[in-house]
């Protein structure tokens, strides 16, 4: 409960009723959009000017992402205990700021040591403001409701790319790419900060619990509760894993499909609609079935998806579909299922374990598909990465059964 008093009254006032939904979800939803625009998005667009402004080597340039998602990640089991304790407004809030001081030391940075050490700071806002760390908070908020809040979020972040990457490259060609990191720094402290502090509500603060006999910490996970976190954490870690991969070389990967570029191009423009298209459709149906369904949806949509890319290259456009679909209902898994399998008591603090993985891979999959595709070429590289969504899709069967069993009571 909050500290905060009804008008007129001494009642304690619900955060989670504090705020109507509609209000929190339209303004994280689009404090979403700028975060992934200005972080992760960013150097689709800005790597090539900023490699022909500078003479930076482009691989670096574009690495220095991989050290902010390498640092996100690190912060992130830090990042949960914090929102699980002061709740995800000062941490949403603080997540802008960081950005803000990131994106405006790329924009001043004089040479390419000070380039990747705003990269660094990026990531630490990035681990404090992206997915992960706005489920905790809305898993906080609204504790076992949180489901269609996290769903209805992850429709806004579908479009980030969609909208970020044509205002990035507008940025770069009227104000320099220096000007658009400017502009993005303006934007996290005088849109996405305001956003945060004006929509989401005063949580009271949790004091940690006195270690007591049989009183386990918020986060713990029970030991019949281990086999669910260790499989769930496999999944998502490999899931991220090879999703990055094709989203950094998908155009090499369909090209070598015996796709012109132009078509290429064409193909790959079909995943963020997929992508949102998934979402509208668990969102209509999935509100009524466990979330770990949408999870076996998500893990099998993946696997036919490259399976079909694989065998029957002449129909890629529904393989790309059904990927692209099978990798927008994972967003929403990814933060709808740890709070059905394990409860609100701790969600944050899980999150912030689950993210750690989770984001190292994504850090590292860029490197290791370059890897997989100097020694095994595109089509052998295709095939690991299809063997991986089987994969996958093992790792979630087993917690199909694991989800339907009644969740004890502590």
């Amino acid at each position: 409960m909050s500290l905060d008093t009804a008008a007129g009254g001494t009642a304690p006032v619900d955060p989670a009723t504090s705020r109507p939904r509609l209000v929190v979800v339209s303004a994280v939803g689009v404090a979403q959009i700028l975060a992934w625009g200005s972080s992760y998005y960013l150097p689709a667009v800005l790597a090539g000017p900023v490699a022909a402004d500078t003479g930076w080597p482009l691989a670096w340039v574009v690495g220095a992402l991989s050290v902010g998602l390498l640092v996100s990640g690190l912060v992130s089991p830090r990042v949960g205990h914090i929102i699980e304790r002061h709740g995800g407004r000062p941490v949403l809030a603080a997540s802008a700021v960081l950005l803000a001081v990131g994106l405006l030391g790329l924009a001043l940075a004089p040479n390419l040591p000070l380039f990747v050490a705003a990269w660094v700071v990026i990531g630490f806002g990035m681990g404090a403001g992206l997915y992960d760390p706005a489920f905790s908070a809305l898993g906080r908020l609204y504790g076992e409701d949180a489901r269609p809040v996290i769903t209805q979020v992850t429709l806004f972040g579908g479009f980030a790319s969609t909208v970020c990457w044509p205002l990035t490259a507008f940025l770069a060609t009227h104000l320099g790419w220096r000007g658009a990191c400017l502009t993005y720094a303006a934007l996290m402290v005088a849109v996405v900060m305001p956003l945060y502090l004006l929509a989401l509500p005063r949580e009271a603060e949790r004091p940690p619990k006195p270690a007591m006999a049989g009183s386990p910490p918020p986060g713990h996970v029970r030991p019949d509760q281990r086999a669910a976190f260790l499989l769930l954490a496999a999944g998502f870690t490999l899931a991220y894993g090879t999703m990055t991969i094709i989203g950094v070389h998908l155009l090499m990967l369909l090209q070598a499909q015996g796709l012109a570029l132009a078509a290429a191009v064409g193909l790959g423009t079909l995943i963020g609609p997929a992508q949102v298209g998934g979402r509208i459709l668990e969102m209509a149906f999935g509100k009524k079935t466990h979330p770990v369904w949408s999870l076996v949806a998500s893990s099998v949509l993946v696997a036919v998806g490259l399976g079909l890319l694989v065998g029957v290259p002449g129909i890629a456009a529904a393989s790309i579909v059904l990927y692209g679909m099978g990798s927008g209902i994972r967003s929403i898994a990814r933060g709808t299922v740890p709070l059905a399998l394990f409860g609100r008591e701790g969600y944050a603090i899980l999150m912030g374990r689950l993210a750690l993985p989770t984001l190292l891979a994504t850090a590292a999959a860029p490197l290791i598909g370059a890897w997989l595709l100097d020694s095994m070429g595109p089509h052998g590289t295709l095939a690991v990465l299809c063997g991986a969504a089987l994969v996958n899709v093992a790792l979630v069967l087993p917690l199909v059964p694991m989800a339907l069993r009644p969740r004890r009571s502590d």
